[in-house]
């Protein structure tokens, strides 16, 4: 007869943890819950940072979830410092040690960063890009550092503020995330709003009279008021150095999301098996719905169907709105199904493994119809 569970602790109060803690109230779990979260604020949309807070009015509201209906005991503000796997203890860097009979862990990732110089933003937490919107509420000149879809939205909205803005990529921006096509529709229409942007194929930071500056890898010196990096996450693991867990930087999990009976792991420091192999997707829709599986799987083990995903991923920037369901990069040209180039449009290709990829890009399309058309035959 197994163990009943009577405590959980949820390391980590991001969209994992919390979808976690609502999946295990719903699946039946009534005993003692506990979310560690190192943040003081409540658990937040993230992707909203970069996109609607930047430029919200007086309300600034467009980071805030529902108010939570899980009834855990929510300790924020205070950080796990270390996981005894055989005794069953999260420890906290107050002192204090919390037992468990299942844990989740859910600390996700935070920014990487170019430099130790505090001139140097980056954009990760809630505290991050409330202190970006006050910095551009002066209009500074900016440098952003990073072509991916992060670096793209802040330079996005620091040229909707009405900065000068320069963007600086390790080649094509987004052509690593969206591939060449869609790369190209972005870089236009960045262009046409007044973004300078800059390929280099190495840049550093360094600083001049108490500002920062980048340099570039031919030797190019680029100065601005304030520059912002966004060149990809480090996932949150240092406090799990000693249980075995942590492997090459990533804690890989099964199809259930677990790595022992009595442990989940899911959203950034999570590798789980895909069509490709383990891979860490740090997307939120990633998180939500690997928090749903774990957290089911460790009530009811083996009875939990594995997960069963499919990337989800959006992007709002210079006047483009875009949603895309299957795995990116996406190779060639498109087939639309609604629409065509210059204008609003439903479009899909084909993997060579036979899956599909659909994006609606400035077209208003509900998911469910947008994963319908990702399977439709090529």
């Amino acid at each position: 007869m197994s163990t009943p569970i009577q405590r959980v602790v949820v390391v980590g109060n991001g969209i994992a943890g919390l979808t976690a803690a609502d999946t295990l109230r719903n699946v039946g779990f009534d005993g003692k819950l506990t979310i560690v979260g190192d943040e003081t604020h409540a658990a937040y949309s993230r992707p909203a940072l970069s996109k609607a807070l930047l430029l919200d009015g007086d309300d600034m509201s467009s980071h805030e979830l529902p108010p939570t209906t899980h009834g855990a005991t929510e300790l924020l503000g205070v950080r796990a410092t270390g996981l005894d796997v055989d005794r069953r203890l999260v420890t906290l860097d107050d002192g204090a040690a919390l037992p468990y009979d299942r844990v989740v862990l859910a600390t996700g990732s935070r920014a990487r960063r170019l430099s130790d110089l505090p001139e140097e933003l980056t954009l990760r937490g809630l505290d991050d890009a409330l202190a970006l919107r006050k910095r551009l509420a002066g209009r500074p000149s900016v440098v952003v550092v990073g072509g991916g879809p992060l670096g793209m939205e802040i330079a996005s909205g620091c040229l909707t503020a009405g900065c000068q803005v320069t963007l600086v990529s390790q080649g094509v921006p987004l052509i690593l995330q969206l591939g060449p096509y869609l790369a190209e529709v972005f870089g236009k229409a960045a262009l046409e709003r007044g973004l300078t942007i800059v390929e280099t194929g190495s840049a550093r930071l360094d600083r001049r009279g108490g500002e920062a500056q980048v340099v570039l890898d031919d030797g190019v010196v680029l100065e601005a008021e304030l520059v912002v990096t966004a060149v990809g996450d480090v996932p949150n693991m240092e406090w799990l150095a000693d249980t075995g867990l942590a492997d090459q930087g990533v804690v890989q999990v099964d199809s259930r999301g677990l790595v022992r009976p009595e442990i989940a792991a899911v959203g950034d420091l999570a590798a789980f098996p895909t069509p490709y192999g383990l891979r860490r997707i740090p997307l939120w829709s990633s998180a939500v719905e690997q928090a749903k599986v774990a957290a089911a799987a460790l009530v009811r083990g083996d009875d939990t169907p594995p997960l069963q995903f499919q990337p989800y991923f959006w992007t709002e920037q210079f006047g483009l709105s875009l949603k895309a369901v299957g795995y990116l990069p996406l190779d060639g040209e498109p087939t639309y199904v609604e629409g065509g180039p210059g204008g609003p449009a439903l479009m899909r290709w084909s993997h060579d493994d036979g899956s599909g990829a659909a994006v609606a890009l400035n077209h208003r399309i509900p998911i469910p119809r947008l994963r319908r058309v990702s399977q439709m035959a090529g």
